[in-house]
């Protein structure tokens, strides 16, 4: 099984970086999620609703426990948010291009977590599914 299809099996998942313009790919990976059915939350703490669904300030903030989280974000956030995602016991990120960090992805994998940062977009991996 490919990562992807791992990442794809969770039961709930988080965007962090999700936006409320629809332009933007944290809108586009957030909305895909929703579409295809998925029990997805958006994360972003300047948006108080995403396409109207609440958006949460923090992996700490979300209501429920997230197995996945996909990230898109500036390198810089993406540190502090992998940082939350370890302590939260997220088991798998997907980092979407542009938001990978290496000191990111070498934490995340030092605890265990599954990490995707080779630069492939989740959205295609919807789209095939």
């Amino acid at each position: 099984m490919t990562e992807a299809a791992k990442f794809l099996e969770a039961r709930t998942f988080a965007v962090a970086g999700a936006s409320s313009q629809k332009h933007k790919y944290g809108y586009k990976v957030f909305k895909a999620l929703i579409d295809g059915g998925f029990d997805a939350y958006a994360i972003n703490p300047n948006v108080p609703v995403i396409d109207g669904q609440q958006s949460y300030a923090s992996i700490h903030k979300l209501p429920v426990k997230i197995e996945a989280l996909s990230v898109v974000t500036p390198p810089a956030a993406t540190r502090l948010i992998v940082a939350d995602a370890i302590n939260a016991g997220i088991r798998i990120i997907w980092m979407q291009p542009g938001a990978e960090d290496e000191s990111a992805i070498h934490a995340a994998k030092a605890a265990g977590i599954t990490v995707i940062a080779d630069g492939s977009c989740l959205l295609v991996s919807l789209a095939l599914k």
